[in-house]
């Protein structure tokens, strides 16, 4: 689903700064390489985090869902120079394609890739996060949220992809699990008075909260 004229869409990708040639070449690497080379943030959405992360500069990120690491080395963009971000994936079958291009960028040090299911990682990394950027499995976005939360401190931000889920969330007809679920989770975090939130529909959506 196209939330913009597709003319509108171009004109605000023509007009907003370029990725590097370092991740438009993991932009063309992922779709050679990769299944569903969609799920990429890309270019505009990899910006809209990046420029979150700058304004926020935070010393700790968590990311669950990693895909093929394009949304983390944006992420990262933002990290203070002792910061550090963790990335999660339950898919080891990505893992070396990931590495390479943690390896040769400019965040070797600052990012640190995990393998498994995030529910059982997440305890183990006893971290206090600025920003948590939620990609994953969409079923457990609620349990993620929760599991997060409690641990954040005031001024700490959660972010969740593909919230809007091609616009199946207002399709009355559409009831499957994933849209069903993804319907509470927006309305958890719009009824949750321990933070602030706006849906933005940038790409797929992206839901951002801010622990009060």
């Amino acid at each position: 689903m196209d939330f913009l004229d597709k003319k509108l869409e171009e004109y605000v990708v023509e007009h907003t700064s370029k990725e590097s040639d370092f991740l438009s070449a993991l932009h063309r690497e992922t779709y050679m390489k990769v299944l569903q080379p969609r799920m990429l943030s890309g270019h505009f959405q990899g910006r809209v985090l990046s420029m979150i992360s700058k304004m926020i500069q935070p010393k700790r990120i968590l990311e669950l869902g990693t895909y093929t690491g394009y949304s983390a080395l944006c992420l990262a963009e933002g990290l203070r120079a002792d910061g550090h971000l963790h990335t999660i994936d339950k898919n080891e079958e990505r893992e070396d394609f990931v590495q390479s291009f943690i390896d040769r960028s400019n965040f070797k040090n600052s990012i640190t890739q995990h393998i498994g299911k995030a529910l059982e990682i997440i305890p183990t990394l006893n971290e206090a996060w600025d920003i948590v950027f939620i990609d994953a499995d969409k079923k457990n976005y609620i349990n993620y949220y929760n599991l997060i939360l409690p641990q954040l401190k005031t001024g700490s931000y959660i972010l969740a992809d593909n919230i809007l889920w091609s616009g199946k969330v207002v399709d009355e007809k559409a009831n499957d699990m994933d849209t069903v679920l993804l319907r509470e989770f927006n309305q958890r975090m719009t009824e949750d008075s321990r933070i602030e939130n706006v849906l933005l529909p940038i790409r797929d959506g992206i839901q951002i909260g801010r622990v009060i």
